[in-house]
């Protein structure tokens, strides 16, 4: 099935502005500090969006969709994670942020040849490895994918993805990933992002 239309509102950029495919909103946003860009459904609804201003946009979306208040059930410090890739495979990206400031943690990307599952895993242990640092092992790490939670439950990504040259990078990053998860031990309660409860993933990219 063809995949529909969308329409990405770049308001913090190298050119802000609405643009038609995700590589024209990437080639804006790429490398540039703190950018802010999402995408929409609709030419009507981007166009409405980019003369609004960013977090107007966003926290209206966030009260519609949000059904419950998730700040009863999150902890204050909590970590979200979430990843985000451009085909299947594709560029791939990960990061996490700090739920209640939305102050980024940390970002790695672009990765060539990635999977979204992939980027969801390492973004945990990424997190994980983060508070292990600060030896923090009370910070809850919030993901929406139940995927990637499973497999650092079983601490290997039952991934298909064929690695070759042009992904290496990724499957390193990979494998020193599943070689932390297994030699470390770590007590942070490792949770699911009630999406349609809460709203967005607070590390979410935007891009969906």
């Amino acid at each position: 099935m063809a995949k529909s239309q969308k329409y990405y509102v770049v308001w913090h950029g190298n050119n802000p502005g609405v643009y038609k495919t995700w590589a024209e909103c990437l080639a804006q946003v790429k490398a540039f500090p703190n950018a802010k860009y999402k995408a929409y459904p609709s030419l009507e609804e981007a166009r409405e969006a980019y003369h609004s201003n960013y977090e107007y946009s966003v926290n209206r979306e966030r009260k519609v969709k949000t059904v419950e208040n998730w700040q009863s059930k999150v902890p204050q410090g909590s970590i979200a994670v979430d990843a985000a890739c451009s085909g299947n495979p594709g560029d791939l990206e990960y990061r996490g942020v700090d739920i209640y400031t939305k102050s980024e943690l940390f970002r790695i990307g672009p990765l060539k040849q990635g999977t979204n599952n992939i980027g969801e895993f390492l973004a945990i242990i990424h997190a994980l490895a983060l508070l292990k640092r600060s030896n923090d092992n009370k910070t809850a790490i919030f993901s929406d994918s139940k995927i990637a939670i499973n497999w650092i439950k079983l601490k290997h990504p039952n991934t298909k993805l064929i690695f070759n040259q042009h992904n290496k990078p990724l499957q390193d990053l990979l494998q020193r990933g599943v070689q932390w998860i297994k030699s470390n031990s770590y007590s942070n309660p490792i949770l699911k992002w009630e999406t349609e409860k809460w709203g967005e993933n607070p590390a979410d990219f935007g891009r969906k």
